[in-house]
């Protein structure tokens, strides 16, 4: 298991699905979860974070479905607070290889957000408050991964998609030297259209 982290707009729901095809693995991103059940517009549309007990019951459905179906999980921007981290601490600490954040400018992200178009990215007051609880969440969160010895590596998310695979890639094979590419090639003129959650 990988887990992906980052700001809004860093690119965490890109490179998930480059990876996937990259190592055959299966990207869940917990913002497309939650906006797939289509019960929580109005909080993240403001800005805010689903309850917590709502979100790890979602989440946990998806990370069973994924490995019952025999797929490697790559978790885009999950856990996303302090007790969700400690959930997937206390059911999957033994199965997390290893923990990215993606690091990106945050003028760079409001230029990325206005052109992925999403009605929660129209909003800069509700972006700055989606940073700031980022921002306070990772330091309560990354704690918890080194009390597991699980390890944690920044890297710099800017450039083309392709550019920052690579990098994302070289750390995977440093966290699971198992890890096995699958594909040659990312389709890049599919996915560089948008960027992740």
């Amino acid at each position: 298991m990988i887990i992906l982290f980052g700001l809004a707009g860093s690119g965490k729901g890109t490179q998930g699905k480059a990876l996937s095809e990259i190592f055959g693995w299966r990207a869940l991103s917990v913002g497309q979860t939650i906006r797939d059940t289509g019960e929580y517009n109005d909080i993240t549309t403001a800005g805010g974070l689903v309850p917590d007990d709502e979100v790890i019951r979602l989440m946990e459905k998806q990370i069973k479905k994924t490995e019952a179906e025999g797929f490697d999980v790559i978790l885009d921007g999950y856990p996303r607070t302090k007790y969700q981290a400690e959930w997937l601490m206390d059911h999957y600490a033994d199965k997390i290889d290893g923990a990215i954040i993606l690091e990106v400018p945050k003028d760079e992200l409001f230029e990325r957000l206005k052109l992925r178009g999403r009605d929660d990215d129209n909003n800069r007051e509700s972006i700055e408050q989606r940073f700031s609880i980022f921002e306070q969440n990772i330091y309560s969160i990354l704690p918890l991964f080194n009390a597991k010895n699980i390890p944690v590596e920044r890297i710099n998310g800017v450039g083309s998609v392709g550019e920052v695979t690579d990098r994302l890639v070289d750390i995977i094979k440093m966290f699971n030297p198992n890890a096995t590419e699958q594909f040659e090639d990312v389709n890049g003129g599919e996915i560089e259209k948008s960027y992740g959650e």
